[in-house]
Parts: C-alpha cells; sequence; structure tokens
C-alpha cells in the first residue's frame, strides 16, 4: 500500500508471507510444541519443503484455475466503504506471467486505495505461494517446534530476510513470518505474514494463506484473508479487508492474455500436456 501526494495507493501484496516482532507484527497466538531436533534434521526439513516449492511452482503451469478477489475498505463503525471485485479464469506461464480471462469486473467503489496492476499480478497465483526457492539463500529461517491444526502434525517454522531489501536500489521483495509444514510430505499447508521492504509511503498488510490438496499430489493456495489497518507515516490509517479465493483446479493450459491492466486478448482452453511434475 503506498501513499501518493493526498491519495493512499495499495501493492496488495497477497503473499504466503510471515512475520516477526522486530517489523512490529502483532505476537502469533498459537500451540506449538518445542521439539528438539538437530540442525541436521531442520536443514533436511528445509531442502525438502523448498523443492516441493520448487516442483508446485512448476506444476502449476500445467493447470487452470479460478479465482475470486475482493478488496473493501472499512470505516470507522464497520461499515464497508468501497469495494474492488475481479473474479478471472487462470492460468500461467513457465516464466510466471499471468494469463487470464476476466469473468466478473464491476466497477470498483474504492476511494481511499487504488488497485494498480502490480497488485493484479501478486494476485495472480504466483505470490501465494510463500518462498521463492531460488532466494531461499537470502532467508534466516529458525524451527520453532510443532503444532497440530484439524488433522494435519505441522512444522512451524519463523522465516526473515537475511538483509532487508533497499527499496531505492532495488524491486525486490521479500517475506517475513511463519510457515506451516506438513510433517508426512514435507509441503507448505500454511503461511502467515507480510511483505518487505516498507517505506514511509508504502505499507504492506500482514495476510494468511491456505493450501488445499490438489490431484493428491500439489498444495495449491486456496484461500487468502487479511484484515488490517496500514497506518503511514503521515497518521492516515486505512483499515482494509482482502478475501481471494481459489477454486477448479483443472489440468490444462489457456491462451487468455492481459495486454494491459483491462486489455484481454481471446482464450481458448487446451489439453494438458502429456506428461506432468511427478510428486518429490
Amino acid at each position: 500500500m503506498k501513499k501518493i501526494m493526498k491519495k493512499t495507493r495499495i501493492f496488495l501484496f497477497i503473499l504466503t508471507v510471515f512475520c516477526i516482532s522486530s517489523i512490529n507484527l502483532p505476537a502469533q497466538t498459537s500451540n506449538i510444541a518445542k521439539s528438539n531436533m538437530s540442525q541436521a534434521e531442520i536443514d533436511r526439513i528445509v531442502k525438502k519443503f523448498t523443492d516441493n516449492e520448487a516442483a508446485f511452482r512448476n506444476a502449476l503451469t500445467n493447470y487452470v484455475f479460478n479465482r475470486s478477489a475482493t478488496v473493501q475498505t472499512i470505516g470507522m463503525g464497520g461499515q464497508v466503504t468501497g469495494t474492488y471485485r475481479r473474479d478471472s479464469f487462470m492460468n500461467l506461464t513457465e516464466d510466471g506471467r499471468r494469463f487470464e480471462r476476466i469473468n466478473f469486473f464491476p466497477i470498483s467503489t474504492l476511494t481511499e486505495i487504488t488497485v494498480t496492476p502490480e497488485d493484479l499480478e501478486d494476485l495472480g497465483g504466483v505470490n501465494p505461494f510463500a518462498l521463492e526457492p531460488s532466494a531461499i539463500n537470502l532467508y534466516n529461517i529458525s524451527y520453532l517446534g510443532k503444532e497440530k491444526i484439524d488433522e494435519l502434525n505441522l512444522h512451524v517454522f519463523e522465516v526473515t530476510p537475511k538483509v532487508i531489501p533497499d527499496p531505492k536500489k532495488s524491486k525486490l521483495r521479500l517475506f517475513t513470518g511463519r510457515i506451516w509444514v506438513d510433517d508426512q510430505d514435507f509441503m507448505i499447508v500454511k503461511s502467515k505474514g507480510k511483505a518487505v521492504p516498507e517505506t514511509k509511503q508504502s505499507k504492506y498488510p500482514i495476510v494468511e494463506t491456505w493450501r488445499e490438496n490438489i490431484d493428491g499430489k500439489y498444495w495449491f493456495p486456496s484461500y487468502i484473508a487479511s484484515d488490517d489497518e496500514l497506518v503511514f507515516d503521515s497518521g492516515q490509517a486505512v483499515k482494509l479487508r482482502m478475501r481471494v479465493k481459489y477454486n477448479n483446479y483443472k489440468q490444462g493450459t489457456s491462451d487468455v492474455k492481459i495486454l494491459d491492466d483491462d486489455v484481454v486478448v481471446d482464450e481458448t482452453p487446451k489439453p494438458a500436456p502429456t506428461s506432468t511434475p511427478k510428486k518429490p
């Protein structure tokens, strides 16, 4: 979220991200049980789930799916003061580009913030995957213990950048917060946190992401939520609510292409490739 002059501009980083006290994120309450695990075992788990992340990102290029994104600003009394809604049929290319057919896109009623093309790229399906495997060496990863959520026994890790990128020199965005990894298949199934770096005019929300098992092999993003208040250095505060749903994952490819924010070319689904990535 970026404030420009007297108007706030929002960069909606819908990320599978993480939270740490050093950047003043609220403490997370949980039932994490400490576990005495050797560093060698921790390193083995990290290697497994980062390898899986790379395989999942590659596998997603063989799928089409639906995405419904809603962003709302919330007033003093809890009433909704503006809404942005965009429902789409999605596909990602091997190099991470976003292909989209817009199914429902009413006129936005937001007045305090503006959704940018960068926001749409983040909503497209890449960032909800949490850690970028190629950038894993940029993070400190600390093992916190184990937690049971529903029927899953999960390893919990705190992830923080070793160095916060300088926004004046780089467009690199990193994540800080927590991830939950299944202790059987070593796959990230949940994450919570925010994007860094932030500046005086750019603030980002804390988001929580849940994943769903697809085709018995991959854990793809399913639901993303954020209820946060962004406070800028000027004292301006914007309360926002974000909900993003991903569903109807099917193997296939698409020719849907956005040329800019609102121009879309025709789309024709194609059969899935004969070979798909195998489970790591």
